[in-house]
């Protein structure tokens, strides 16, 4: 009788092991099917959030229609507090939308910033040549 009952244990620890290498770990399923990450950005692009902690609305622009040199502003009466920079080339931030430095301004290194929280309101940026 207990040689029984131990071959149907193992049968059936078998048989949950061999579904549960079915089913993704929490870690892998997260990131995969779970929202984007904090600051999510793709490789060639200055993303911009219009609150702290990559949250509110996102302005992406890629580096490809940029002109480079030039600035560039949000859109009229919008702002950005947080801001990832994925470009590959420095980018100044400005609190100007025009670009003025007669207000605060900042320039981040192109090679993967993520920066939280501005120390102003972004409403313009320059994308430089390397």
């Amino acid at each position: 009788m207990r040689t029984c009952n131990t071959a149907r244990v193992t049968a059936l620890a078998a048989a949950v092991l061999a579904a549960t290498a079915l089913i993704p770990s929490a870690a892998g399923s997260a990131h995969a099917a779970g929202p984007a990450p904090l600051g999510a950005c793709a490789t060639g692009q200055l993303c911009l959030w219009a609150k702290p902690e990559f949250k509110g609305t996102r302005y992406t622009h890629e580096l490809s229609t940029l002109d480079i040199n030039s600035c560039t502003a949000l859109p009229a009466g919008t702002s950005a507090q947080s801001l990832t920079n994925r470009t590959g080339r420095p980018v100044t931030t400005y609190q100007s939308a025009v670009c003025a430095e007669t207000g605060e301004f900042q320039t981040y290194p192109g090679d993967g910033v993520w920066l939280p929280q501005s120390p102003y309101q972004v409403r313009a940026f320059k994308v430089w040549e390397n």
